[in-house]
């Protein structure tokens, strides 16, 4: 009988008997693995892999514990790097949000009707906007504001906030400022941004009024985790509409508010069921 299930994410590098090594050292500690994904990339020889598996003897917690200590021993080669996830525990999620109110909706409207596994714990805001539209939804709404010449005071009280709501992680539904790298090295929890473009194309802000001036004739949206270069982290999602010459700024801004609800919504789900790998600037995401 179960006594609870579990996700390993495993990278390293590549070697000959991963697979068989690993899951016979999970039958000997009376695991049973129920799926299993995995990937090799053979431009620099990494192993990626997800195993979703129960536990048929021992609590996550203390099996969590015996992989800590015998996988570095079991793989004894360069660049290991593994964790263990309990299925049961349900993550802590803050939404930060400024003015515009499509993403925030929609997420905490997913997690109203149980799509997300997690609790959102809080909504933190840089202005007072869009604390009606949260408030039916039974969240914390928190303003912040980020004024012109004292943004490093506002980023302190962030700072503060998040350590006292301890969430396991920030989602920024169109926060329409951008973190420090000073905030980020202290705040070393994973970060998910959605972004109004297929990026790399058209970082930064407008990205629809660059595209309408390019001429291009796909839009997109981009969810992908934050690092000290504006919209360049890992991306996790992405979506594309086609759009002509005669749609406006306008047209392009409401098309892509149906790609940005959905692309962040599949790459929280993603994150939070702990599909995705990180690999340098990259990822690795297990559907």
């Amino acid at each position: 009988m179960s006594t609870g299930q579990a996700i390993l994410l495993i990278s390293c590098i590549d070697r000959p008997g991963i697979i068989a090594r690993v899951a016979s050292h999970l039958f000997a500690l009376d695991c049973n693995i129920i799926t299993s994904d995995q990937h090799r990339d053979n431009e620099d020889g990494h192993f990626f892999w997800r195993i979703h598996f129960e536990s048929l003897k021992k609590p996550v917690a203390e099996l969590s514990h015996d992989l800590a200590s015998s996988l570095p021993d079991l793989m004894r080669w360069e660049q290991l790097k593994f964790e263990v996830y309990d299925t049961a525990r349900r993550e802590r999620i803050v939404i930060m949000v400024s003015r515009l109110e499509h993403c925030m909706i929609d997420l905490l409207s997913r997690h109203h009707s149980g799509e997300l596994e997690a609790d959102v714990i809080g909504v933190i805001s840089n202005h007072p906007d869009l604390e009606p539209l949260a408030r039916p939804f039974d969240v914390p709404f928190e303003v912040i504001p980020v004024l012109k010449d004292k943004k490093g005071e506002a980023e302190s009280q962030l700072l503060e906030r998040l350590v006292a709501l301890n969430p396991d992680t920030v989602v920024l539904a169109r926060y329409m400022q951008v973190l420090s790298g000073e905030l980020l090295s202290r705040w070393r929890k994973p970060i998910v941004n959605i972004h109004h473009s297929f990026l790399p194309a058209f970082a930064g802000s407008r990205p629809y009024q660059q595209a309408r001036e390019r001429g291009v004739k796909l839009i997109g949206a981009t969810a992908h985790y934050v690092t000290e270069e504006l919209d360049a982290g890992p991306i996790i999602a992405q979506a594309t509409t086609p759009i002509t010459h005669r749609d406006t700024v306008a047209d392009l801004t409401r098309k892509g508010k149906d790609l940005e609800v959905t692309v962040l919504a599949k790459a929280v789900r993603a994150h939070l069921k702990k599909q995705v790998l990180t690999h340098h600037n990259r990822t690795i995401v297990f559907e």
